[in-house]
């Protein structure tokens, strides 16, 4: 392991310092620490955050709700305006990582993991997100895990998060600040697609840091939403495909619509045409089928996970099916 400094912040400004400098922030360390340790990631400085009091889970001025950036995973799944104003969330949550993960992990550390592409891991193999411009080995290789949609020449890996998908559905909002400055990052401009930069991973600013996500009310998708995680075991695995549905129904048909897919693509992908499709439609298989067609259009496998193009619209209508039914509130771990 390389030799870092570690230091502490005790306040927003000071941490901000830090990253200005270059240091990099560490939280819960959940993905952080396994970098470090696996040599893909090398930082000079390590800044402790734990202490800035960003941790809140809240009503949002206006309405909606804040979530602090280093509030745990776990009290974020488990908060009681969580679990009763967005329940979509709160199975995503439960559906991802282990108990123990969840908590430790924060917020802002779960929309700023890195892919768990074999390739990116072994420091041993080539890897355009790890070194730019050594080559995607993965596109021949072990793929099976890899993108559908949104892939490049240069780049087939998958963001792994399960919270992202139900965040990206629900339309929320990522707030960073820096010296001297914040601004607002709409969800779906937060993660970038690989392109010719695999590398860069989202569109945050050196320096920037991430204290809290709003999210608008949602109050008429509550009654009808739900997350299915499809994997390859019952426990802590990553999604081969995984969607976040949501629907407003009135008299039989469909006012309004989300749906995210995660294991998919480099970001939470979501296809608006799709979801417009529906409004109108009475809910069904046909007219699911053919939402899910909208949103797979341009999907093409690498080999090994050729499966995924049908196990991501089954895993659609299955998702539109279960909402249309009703939300099953989260009491436990979703399995």
């Amino acid at each position: 392991m390389n030799p870092f400094t570690f230091t502490q912040a005790s306040d927003v400004d000071a941490a901000l310092a830090r990253l200005a400098s270059g240091a990099r922030p560490i939280a819960g360390g959940t993905n952080l620490l396994d970098l470090i340790k696996e040599g893909v990631m090398r930082p000079g400085e390590l800044v402790d955050i734990n202490g800035l009091g960003l941790d809140k889970v809240e009503e949002a001025p206006g309405g909606g709700l804040r979530l602090g950036a280093l509030a745990r995973n776990a009290d974020t799944a488990y908060h009681p305006l969580v679990r009763e104003r967005y329940p979509l969330l709160s199975a995503a949550i439960l559906a991802g990582a282990s108990p123990q993960l969840r908590n430790m992990a924060t917020n802002g550390g779960n929309l700023l993991q890195r892919t768990r592409c074999y390739y990116f891991y072994d420091v041993g193999t080539p890897c355009n997100k790890r070194e730019p411009g050594t080559g995607c080995p993965a596109k021949d290789g072990l793929n099976r895990l890899h993108a559908i949609l949104g892939t490049s020449e240069h780049c087939i890996a998958t963001h792994p998060s399960d919270m992202c998908v139900a965040l990206r559905a629900l339309d929320a909002v990522v707030h960073v600040r820096s010296q001297g400055a914040e601004r607002e990052i709409p969800f779906a401009d937060f993660h970038r697609l690989p392109g010719e930069r695999p590398d860069l991973d989202n569109t945050l600013e050196p320096g920037e840091l991430v204290t809290h996500i709003t999210l608008p009310d949602a109050g008429r998708f509550v009654a009808h939403s739900a997350y299915i995680k499809v994997r390859e075991r019952l426990s802590y695995a990553f999604a081969l495909v995984s969607v976040a549905a949501a629907l407003d129904l009135e008299g039989g048909k469909i006012r309004a619509a989300r749906i995210a897919l995660g294991g998919v693509a480099h970001k939470p992908w979501r296809v608006e045409e799709a979801e417009e499709s529906l409004v109108g439609k009475t809910p069904g298989l046909e007219t699911f089928g053919a939402a899910a067609d909208i949103v797979l259009r341009g999907a093409h496998g690498h080999g090994q996970n050729d499966f995924k193009l049908t196990l991501a619209r089954n895993a659609i209508e299955q998702a539109l099916t279960t909402a249309a039914r009703g939300t099953e509130y989260a009491k436990g771990e979703q399995r």
